[in-house]
């Protein structure tokens, strides 16, 4: 399965997110990027009319191939702060014998990180679409967010772990409040 890649044309706020990014010139848009845009797309005047304000997808990190470990870019939270909100996670591309761990980290000033994640998606070791609430509710001063991923290989062999994946946040009750306005 071939990783797709979002051109950094698309999300001009993002930050280069690492030296270990495998480049790829696949300008098109992944598919679990289209379905969660095309979900926004709903939200324009039915929402308005509802008296309910529900923002598009953020993208955390854009999908890509990526070796090792990383960090992702500083995304800022504006409007979305203090709301419950869906992490997810889409792995496209796996090495066999390699596992992905991706946490998520907040900041209220870029600088300081706290000691654990706000939120962890489980081990994965296999493509698939996997999501996680977090609720910022119960971190008020979180205004930043950021990705941290780690990988690990076990058996035999020298292989660097690869990992073609991406990871977006949204407001939670976006797909069904929009699927139900349709």
């Amino acid at each position: 399965m071939r990783a797709e890649v979002l051109p950094s044309g698309i999300l001009p706020n993002e930050i280069s997110e690492s030296r270990n990014t495998v480049p790829s010139t696949d300008n098109s848009v992944s598919s679990l990027a289209r379905f969660a845009s095309s979900s926004g797309d709903l939200f324009g005047t039915a929402q308005a009319q509802a008296g309910k304000t529900i923002f598009r997808p953020k993208c955390l990190l854009s999908e890509s191939l990526r070796k090792g470990d990383g960090v992702g870019p500083v995304v800022a939270l504006d409007e979305q702060g203090c709301k419950l909100l869906v992490v997810t996670l889409g792995i496209t591309d796996v090495v066999e014998r390699t596992s992905l761990t991706v946490s998520i980290w907040g900041s209220s000033d870029q600088a300081q990180w706290g000691g654990k994640p706000l939120v962890t998606f489980r081990q994965r070791q296999y493509c698939g679409v996997y999501s996680v609430l977090l609720n910022l509710a119960m971190h008020p001063d979180v205004r930043y967010l950021r990705a941290q991923w780690n990988m690990n290989r076990w058996g035999r062999g020298e292989r660097t772990p690869l990992f073609g994946f991406e990871v977006f946040l949204e407001e939670s009750g976006a797909r069904l409040t929009s699927s139900a306005l349709a």
